[in-house]
């Protein structure tokens, strides 16, 4: 037995509900500073929170998608504690009783197995108001995120590595889009993650648990992560520990900075919600939610590999969001062949909007411009190279594939007598090629198919180039 390194997560996903999660202001980003905020949301004296019941629905869409058990008696308790964008000094929360609990997340082990990385909860609580710093020092106060509902789902200290956490991290991401509860925008503060690490040596010595707090992105929080456990090794060779302690990562420094000592529970002073009913729920309603569930990732996944024969890793791709896997579902029903609009969707498609930035929904053209590309290459009337071609103009422009094929005169030419003549002047003008090729030097022959396919303007069916050059050159 070695080291081992235990790795918790702590994340808040903001709800997308309409409305926030005890009054009926709007729940948008980006609104006017506060402007979506009213008494309840400051906590003024007279106003009483109503919980929004989607904010239920939603939270125990969550728990089911996780494999969580729903507590069907549970409550909201005041979490208290003062901080300048919560005007109330406390926070609306769950403490001993949350609404989910006990689910799991699967991810591949270190070893390739199948690991269950444990959720110890899943709370509903409301989110706080936003401090902005001006360029005078001055801090001014937005409240339009205060009473923006939330869920924090706590994992179990079961992840071994950095990379298990990733995994756990990218697979909730998923899930959480899946079932379109959250849009998981971290860059908008949608998903916050918080990491606890430590680790315990083989001879049975430990570091104290460090928290890491704010994580901005997930590779921020993967380099944070693995930081953190080179640091505890080295402090426990040299003798020393750790400081129990929240600490937070700076990208520009590419180190982890101590923020504060760790609160601890009785820190907070929680006690039940005066002002909030107890939650009560019926076997028929949680039942309801669960009927409604989409078909998860994992479950897609599995069923693209068996329904389409498509390989694993093509699944995985296939099935990162929702989006585009209807992407891909959608063009299936209309050109069957799986495995190559898989391969067209993940290099060209994924790669264009990556690279510029875009969703699925903002490319020019339809899927029927895409399978007919698809299809005429299929059926050998384009080349590969010259369909990548079109596709590059479909993207850019949003013309169409037939009158791009038509303009650039991409045709590829199939008469084998016609094709036939133009590698016969190509062998007769590089015969050290040849001779080069029959004393065994493969790379010749993909020297002569490209001299070829540049006579030919791209335009020679590749195959039948291959099979004549060899052909001929058995009588040279």
């Amino acid at each position: 037995m070695g080291d081992k390194i235990l790795i918790g997560l702590e994340i808040h996903a903001e709800l997308l509900t309409n409305t926030k999660i005890f009054c009926g202001c709007k729940n948008e980003f980006g609104a006017d500073v506060n402007t979506n905020c009213c008494p309840v949301c400051l906590g003024l004296p007279g106003s009483l929170p109503v919980l929004n019941e989607r904010v239920l629905d939603f939270a125990i869409t969550a728990g089911l998608s996780f494999n969580c058990k729903i507590a069907r008696n549970t409550k909201m308790d005041r979490k208290n504690y003062f901080y300048p964008d919560l005007t109330k000094a406390y926070q609306i929360s769950q403490y001993d009783i949350p609404l989910c609990y006990d689910g799991y997340i699967e991810v591949e082990a270190e070893d390739g197995s199948a690991k269950k990385i444990g959720i110890e909860r899943i709370h509903i609580e409301e989110d706080t108001g936003k401090s902005l710093h001006d360029a005078t020092g001055d801090t001014l106060l937005d409240y339009n995120r205060g009473g923006v509902p939330l869920i924090e789902i706590v994992s179990r200290p079961d992840m071994n590595s950095p990379k298990e956490a990733y995994q756990f991290l990218e697979k909730l991401k998923e899930v959480l889009l899946f079932t379109n509860i959250s849009d998981v925008k971290m860059e908008q503060g949608s998903l916050r993650c918080d990491v606890n690490v430590n680790v315990i040596k083989e001879d049975g010595r430990k570091s104290n648990i460090v928290e890491l707090k704010n994580l901005n992105s997930f590779k921020a929080a993967l380099k944070a992560m693995e930081y953190e456990v080179i640091r505890h090794n080295e402090l426990l060779a040299k003798g020393e520990n750790t400081v129990r302690e929240t600490r937070r990562w700076d990208d520009s420094q590419n180190k982890t900075i101590s923020m504060r000592s760790k609160e601890s529970v009785q820190d907070y002073r929680y006690f039940p919600e005066p002002d909030v009913v107890d939650i009560n729920l019926t076997e028929e309603y949680v039942n309801d939610i669960k009927n409604k569930l989409p078909e998860l990732p994992d479950d897609k996944r599995k069923r693209f590999m068996k329904e389409y024969s498509l390989p694993e890793y093509d699944a995985k791709v296939l099935t990162t969001s929702k989006e585009i896997s209807n992407y891909f579902e959608e063009m299936i029903s209309k050109f069957s062949d799986a495995k190559m609009i898989s391969n067209w969707i993940m290099t060209e498609l994924l790669r264009r909007v990556n690279d510029e930035g875009i969703t699925l929904d903002d490319v020019k053209f339809d899927k029927d411009a895409f399978v007919y590309l698809l299809k005429v290459i299929s059926e050998g009337k384009i080349n590969n190279n010259a369909g990548k071609k079109v596709f590059r103009e479909m993207f850019e422009t949003g013309k169409k594939p037939e009158n791009i094929i038509k303009e650039k005169g991409l045709i590829q030419i199939q008469d084998e007598g016609a094709i036939k003549e133009i590698v016969v002047g190509i062998l007769n003008d590089n015969l050290q090629s040849v001779e080069d090729y029959k004393n065994g030097k493969d790379r010749a022959l993909g020297f002569l198919v490209g001299q070829v396919m540049k006579a030919s303007k791209g335009k020679a069916n590749p195959q039948m180039v291959n099979k004549l050059i060899i052909d001929i050159m058995k009588n040279m």
